[in-house]
């Protein structure tokens, strides 16, 4: 990419779209094209095809998307599929219309199988079940990914799919009811500050291990792979297997030990109670990270380090929501 390429950032105002925004303007991208959802609709076709027409942007990052955690996936699994599929063929089929060069879909680890050997790597995609509580919002992202290789063979199109790991960072939504693992715990141990008490509940039994990684980190890892000169870039792309990279940091740990860090960071010390009631969902979920390592990116910002800023930029928003 140049510096003066006219980029789409899809879902700007969101936790990835937003990061990959101040990815692009620290790197002193000049000409990006933003649109809310108020102004641009992605669900609609023919008004994302007749955008691309009048806009004609040379590459595309695809973030916009609807998300969730267990018990949004859970409650709607209608949306979560009906909308991101609709997203994702109307900007994936519009840019190959408007000659887009390359574009990077942005997905979920949770596309891999439940049970997938740990660490888990890109050809363990359809390899077995899925998590049944987000079955539908990985499913709607498989096709996304399928999109892509299908569009890339039969058009010779250059579309990359990227599976993150759970990310977290500034812009993260921290709503109970939608809300991810580590935002809600930061949201659980304000409330309980404010509240004088001293016990941390969290769901499930604590024992499943996940990774995390910062959004601005995964930011830097998508404008890293869109800028790949043409001889490390096609290899991801034209290989006999799904056109998928994973991003994350290659480091997991059990929710009970989060649980501790994001009380030992916001300075609360209490003791844990673990809602046996609720879902743990996948036991464990630690991406194989070997081939973006081997293309000379790796994750910078530490699980501690990144909670801390997260909770830095956030800290009116969150203590509101504490109130």
């Amino acid at each position: 990419m140049e510096k003066n390429s006219r980029i789409f950032v899809a879902g700007h105002r969101g936790l990835v779209g937003s990061a990959i925004c101040r990815a692009l303007e620290r790197q002193g991208y000049t000409d990006l094209v933003l649109r809310t959802h108020a102004e641009l609709d992605l669900t609609d076709r023919a008004t994302v095809l007749e955008f691309f027409k009048q806009e004609q942007p040379e590459f595309v990052f695809l973030a916009a998307a609807r998300v969730g955690g267990i018990l949004a996936n859970d409650t709607f699994p209608a949306d979560f599929i009906r909308e991101n599929l609709e997203i994702q063929t109307s900007v994936i089929d519009a840019s190959y219309q408007a000659r887009v060069k390359r574009l990077l879909f942005l997905g979920s680890s949770c596309i891999y199988p439940k049970l997938a050997p740990q660490p888990i790597k890109e050809e363990y995609l359809l390899t077995g079940p899925l998590e049944p509580t987000n079955r539908a919002y990985a499913l709607a992202k498989i096709a996304g990914i399928e999109m892509c290789w299908s569009y890339n063979r039969q058009y010779g199109t250059e579309y990359l799919a990227a599976m993150p790991t759970n990310l977290y960072g500034p812009g993260d939504n921290f709503d109970l009811k939608g809300s991810h693992v580590l935002p809600a715990l930061m949201r659980k141990v304000l409330e309980a500050k404010r509240a004088g008490e001293k016990k941390l509940a969290v769901w499930g039994t604590g024992r499943p291990r996940r990774e995390f990684l910062y959004s601005d980190d995964l930011a830097e890892a998508c404008v890293y792979l869109l800028n790949l000169p043409e001889n490390m870039y096609r290899p991801l792309i034209t290989q006999n297997e799904a056109p998928l990279i994973n991003i994350g940091t290659g480091e997991d740990l059990t929710i009970r030990e989060l649980a501790e860090l994001v009380a030992r960071v916001l300075d609360f010390e209490c003791e844990l109670i673990f809602d046996l009631s609720r879902q743990d969902g996948t036991p464990q979920k630690l991406l194989d990270v070997s081939r973006i390592n081997a293309l000379g990116w790796k994750a910078k910002v530490t699980l501690e380090e990144g909670i801390r800023r997260t909770y830095l930029s956030a800290q009116s928003q969150l203590e509101l929501a504490a109130s």
